[in-house]
């Protein structure tokens, strides 16, 4: 078998919307992200610490849903280790030129083993280093994207399927037959992907790092001040797995994105997994907050290569009928 790709982090997502002119006004003027770059079918934006040129790209499309997850890797050698590494697993897979993707090199794309679209990329272009521009930053003040997470049916195919690409696994939720939910690494953080039981292949949302608490807060007393408060979702709060304090709103389509912060760092070798029971609720919540119906309901569908929409397969583990973990784990029929 090849071996896998050296994969860095979790790099950008692209997001289909179905009004440019809604989703610029959602993310770039009322959350503050910076645009490097627009034309007339889509916005690519970054928080303020990025130095490539983009965490998110908007495209304009006839529904909404989430055209690709993207992953940095290491050399353009690894580029090649991804091809034949999916390719081997049975995976389509399609090599792409520089500027496929606007401001990234060369890529290679594939529709991974859980069903999403997945890019990978080793090099791109720097915009203007933003860190200090304290008298540009607005809204939430994104540093940068820090996370995917997913729904998947079998989250142990999934821990599997990720351990092979070589992440490390930093927090658990499970008992002592079932495996409800993951967070796994490559960069020295709590998760650059998680990923819960549910109907998938679904992205339940993604997370934006921010650098103080007070940037949460100041994003609601922003929305609250517009009379925008239906985008909010859920928070602000303090999660049990992650100890991140977060806020999670959903923008004009439907995506559902994460602002947090407070993490921890997992860098050395012989970190700790952390293993929650899936009888604590504090994982969820740890003040005891409770969850909306449409957290463990609603996430946003994944497009094939194509673009086409994937269809949905049903959760294929079993788990106690009291059970309610949603994308904090795993979501049991009532």
């Amino acid at each position: 078998m090849t071996a896998p790709p050296d994969i860095v982090r979790s790099a950008y997502a692209t997001l289909a919307v179905t009004s440019l002119e809604d989703a610029r006004r959602f993310w770039v003027d009322l959350l503050g992200f910076v645009v490097t770059y627009e034309d007339k079918s889509a916005l690519y934006l970054r928080g303020y610490d990025e130095l490539t040129h983009h965490n998110l790209v908007l495209r304009s499309g006839p529904a909404a849903g989430c055209e690709a997850l993207a992953y940095r890797v290491r050399t353009e050698n690894d580029l090649t280790r991804a091809e034949a590494y999916f390719r081997e697993l049975g995976c389509r897979t399609e090599r792409c030129p520089a500027g496929h993707t606007r401001g990234i090199g060369p890529t290679v794309r594939v529709e991974d083993p859980l069903g999403f679209t997945v890019e990978f990329f080793a090099s791109a272009s720097h915009p203007e280093r933003l860190q200090q521009r304290y008298d540009l930053r607005r809204g939430a003040e994104v540093a940068r994207l820090d996370h995917f997470n997913i729904c998947v049916p079998d989250v142990p195919q999934a821990y599997e399927y990720y351990s092979g690409l070589g992440f490390g696994l930093s927090e658990t939720i499970e008992d002592s037959s079932t495996l409800y939910a993951a967070w796994m690494y490559r960069k020295q953080s709590v998760h650059d992907v998680a990923f819960t039981g549910g109907a998938g292949p679904r992205l339940h949302h993604l997370g934006f790092f921010a650098h103080e608490p007070h940037s949460v807060l100041r994003i609601c007393d922003i929305i609250g001040s517009l009379q925008l408060e239906d985008c909010i979702e859920r928070g602000p709060g303090r999660h049990g797995v992650s100890n991140a304090f977060y806020v999670y709103l959903r923008d004009p389509d439907g995506h559902r994105l994460e602002v947090y912060t407070s993490d921890y760092y997992t860098g050395d070798p012989d970190h700790p997994v952390l293993r929650w029971s899936v009888k604590d609720p504090r994982r969820r919540d740890f003040w005891g907050h409770p969850v909306v119906e449409s957290w463990y309901n609603e996430a946003s569908p994944v497009l094939d290569l194509n673009g086409a929409v994937r269809p949905v397969s049903e959760i294929s583990q079993t788990a106690e009928s009291s059970v309610r973990v949603g994308a904090d784990g795993y979501t049991a029929p009532r």
